[in-house]
């Protein structure tokens, strides 16, 4: 059974710093594209960054860009998010999310849910302004 751990989650001030980590344990990745999403209270769950296994290719949503950063450490089966220069609007839960089995094809169908099929149980992130 795959798990996925979120933690670094808190309460920050804009324009303060933040870094998330997820990690994965049991099951078994081969190549595992991960991802982070986030959901507000009363919204949908959206992208937020993406990288893949071999951690050369990253994506970001329009908002994060130059404030985020997503990376990973393999041999740690850990990915990070470092969010800097926050907003209050980025006050939401952020998951983790993965997938088991990936490849070398590491397209933009990666910045929606539906290749990932694993999902941490969310870490509660709050800015204040």
């Amino acid at each position: 059974q795959v798990q996925l751990v979120e933690s670094g989650g808190g309460l920050v001030q804009a324009g303060g710093s933040l870094r998330l980590s997820c990690a994965a344990s049991g099951g078994t990745f081969s190549r595992p594209p991960m991802g982070w999403f986030r959901q507000a209270p009363g919204k949908e769950r959206d992208f937020v960054a993406a990288i893949r296994w071999s951690g050369d290719i990253t994506y970001y949503t329009d908002s994060v860009k130059g404030r985020f950063t997503i990376s990973r450490d393999n041999a740690k089966n850990t990915v990070y998010l470092q969010m800097n220069s926050r907003k209050p609007e980025d006050t939401a839960i952020y998951y983790c999310a993965a997938r088991k089995r990936g490849d070398w094809a590491f397209g933009l169908e990666y910045t929606t849910v539906g290749p990932y099929d694993s999902w941490g149980q969310g870490t509660q992130v709050t800015v204040s302004s």
